[in-house]
């Protein structure tokens, strides 16, 4: 919009789920928001990436190392790179009207993937299921603002499920 870009993706059940899948589903989702929840002035990239990695290994899963969160602006990916591992107090301080997508890839087994050469198809090496989140946050004092949503395909999810 108006020159700058925005992020968003999000994981959608196709078919017969099983409890396990919409267990990561849900532990990625929450990853996503322990991360924005640390997304604020005076915080630092990796509490971002450290709120996000504790939520999902504390829950048995694997985070994927090799895809990160990343800044936006005139271009889709910018800096700063926003890793969804690391440590707290580590990585550039933030600052208030930073716009960054905080995007946790959260593997059922481990943490490895694997690029095939099409150069865009990514899958798990151990293939078990892996789900991403993803919303775009400008940093601010208190509480970081979530400039994307996923409203309109909650409601259409929820339409469908009756």
């Amino acid at each position: 919009m108006n020159g700058y870009y925005g992020d968003s993706a999000f994981t959608y059940e196709v078919g017969e789920v099983d409890g396990n899948v919409k267990q990561l589903l849900k532990v990625t989702k929450e990853s996503l928001y322990k991360g924005i929840e640390k997304a604020i002035v005076g915080n630092r990239i990796g509490d971002i990436s450290y709120a996000v990695q504790e939520h999902a290994e504390k829950n048995g899963y694997g985070v994927v190392r090799e895809l990160v969160g990343h800044g936006l602006g005139k271009a889709l990916h910018e800096s700063p790179e926003v890793p969804n591992y690391g440590k707290r107090g580590s990585g550039i301080k933030l600052k208030k009207g930073l716009v960054i997508a905080i995007e946790p890839m959260i593997n059922m087994g481990k943490r490895n993937i694997l690029q095939h050469s099409d150069g865009w198809t990514i899958t798990t090496l151990d293939n078990q299921p892996s789900a991403h989140f993803e919303h775009t946050i400008v940093v601010l004092n208190e509480k970081a603002e979530i400039l994307s949503s996923f409203e309109d395909i909650e409601k259409e999810i929820k339409k469908r499920n009756g």
